[in-house]
């Protein structure tokens, strides 16, 4: 009961301190992506790749906005990743998908990227800042590279360091229905 009790007081203190603004601009970003008729793509590994391929459903069915994540064709993605190597698997798919101006990336991960880590998502933000894409982010830890280059970052905080990614990666969920939902208000 303890855990549970420590667990669910923490989501509490996240609730309360997750920026209402930064929510905000990233909804501001989507409702002109779907205006401009422009894409989502959505990126994340590990758990934050289910959470991608999840959110894709709820971007193009509520949100109406075309969007896709690239872990969702898992053949393509290992194709990649043999031949070309991890580090480049995001920003070349994006390269294939012509990532543009009224394009928007969204990043869910843990630790955002850095110069040795996550350097798929860190080369696939990259591109997109060179081709004037708008990047929102859910992150955690001190949100890494992708806090950086967004447009909108949602930081997760740390409460606990054993219990970084459950809260990273739950809150994402949080964090883009609210976003996804509010297109529609």
């Amino acid at each position: 009961m303890q855990y549970i009790d420590q667990y669910l007081k923490e989501t509490v203190t996240i609730a309360e301190s997750v920026s209402r603004e930064e929510i905000q601009k990233g909804i501001e970003i989507l409702k002109d992506v779907r205006d401009q008729q422009g894409r989502l793509f959505i990126l994340g590994v590990g758990g934050s790749a289910a959470n991608a391929s999840h959110a894709v459903n709820d971007f193009r069915k509520i949100g109406h906005i075309e969007t896709y994540a690239p872990t969702d064709n898992v053949s393509e993605l290992t194709a990649r990743t043999n031949d070309e190597g991890w580090e480049t698997t995001f920003s070349e798919w994006l390269k294939t998908s012509r990532i543009n101006e009224k394009d928007a990336v969204m990043v869910f991960s843990v630790g955002g990227g850095s110069a040795t880590t996550s350097l798929n998502i860190v080369n696939a933000l990259k591109l997109a800042k060179e081709r004037n894409s708008k990047v929102i982010s859910i992150v955690s830890r001190t949100g890494g590279y992708a806090k950086e280059v967004s447009d909108a970052c949602v930081l997760i905080p740390v409460l606990d360091d054993s219990r970084i990614t459950p809260h990273a990666e739950g809150w994402q969920g949080v964090i883009w229905h609210l976003m996804v939902n509010a297109l529609n208000v």
